[in-house]
């Protein structure tokens, strides 16, 4: 059986040796971008190995891809992939000490990627630790194989479909990013303040239980369908500061059984880089 949105740490730890199974290891910090590789080597779950979310997970900045962690191109991914000895027969599961905001990021892309096989461990780190399941300081690695991938049209939006729909009354966008940066009232990543017109806040903290666990599916459908107001799942768009947190929310959405939904990649920091674009700040219209 594959597990496409979620894994326990149980469910893990019961197929941590078989060979067509891969853990990586996301965890990574804003405000301390070393700290996620310096926690993987002190300790961390045997055979994972470590994905960087600026090194592994995002492509440079360039002139076309202007926010602060652009999609990786999908050749350069795939060799990546490939080093890690992921291919199409591999579950891969990916885990982070974040409630799932980092490791979101490497589900998105490899579902991008047309690889169906990964889950997030729900709970991560902690809820490995907080069972008393096995822990390494021992760097990892996996016989290297070769990932094919297959891109999947349509999954990640443009910053010039967005400009072009702003006024549409069927664009569904969502920002994902906590309450108070959407009103543009404590912004201390991005240089401007605020969210896209027409965007409706859903902080993807509102996915998790106290304990840093997903709630419930069907909690979770209830959430999305308030959000949603009968919009199709498959035409919303989530975004955030850098499309990486937004994929949590995109996570969610899949695992409520809601189906799949689109990601801004380039995100807030993409769009302010261009004073002409409108900028929104304020509660919820």
């Amino acid at each position: 059986m594959a597990y496409r949105t979620l894994i326990s740490a149980a469910e893990l730890a019961a197929n941590l040796e078989d060979e067509n199974w891969a853990v990586i290891d996301c965890r990574f910090s804003l405000a301390d971008t070393e700290q996620g590789r310096r926690l993987y080597l002190t300790s961390h779950i045997p055979g994972a190995i470590y994905a960087h979310i600026d090194e592994d997970l995002s492509g440079p900045v360039t002139p076309g891809k202007t926010g602060r962690h652009p999609l990786p191109e999908p050749a350069a991914l795939a060799e990546k992939l490939s080093s890690w000895g992921v291919d199409e027969r591999v579950q891969v599961v990916a885990y982070d000490d974040s409630g799932g905001a980092m490791a979101a990021r490497l589900w998105w892309l490899l579902r991008w990627l047309g690889h169906d096989a990964v889950a997030v461990v729900d709970g991560g780190w902690s809820q490995w630790q907080a069972a008393g399941l096995p822990v390494t300081p021992a760097i990892s690695s996996r016989t290297p194989r070769i990932f094919a991938p297959r891109v999947r049209g349509g999954m990640a939006a443009t910053t010039q479909e967005l400009n072009n729909r702003l006024d549409a009354p069927d664009l569904a966008l969502f920002d994902s990013r906590t309450a108070d940066r959407y009103r543009g009232e404590n912004e201390t990543i991005d240089p401007v303040a605020g969210h896209i017109p027409g965007a409706i806040s859903a902080p993807y903290p509102d996915n998790l239980q106290a304990d840093g666990c997903f709630q419930s599916a069907p909690a979770l459908r209830e959430r999305f369908a308030a959000l949603l107001h009968g919009a199709p799942a498959r035409e919303a768009i989530f975004y955030c500061g850098s499309g990486v947190t937004a994929a949590h929310n995109v996570l969610a959405l899949a695992h409520a059984g809601l189906g799949d939904t689109r990601l801004y990649a380039g995100s807030w920091s993409e769009w302010i880089t261009d004073p002409n674009r409108p900028v929104a700040t304020g509660p919820n219209p």
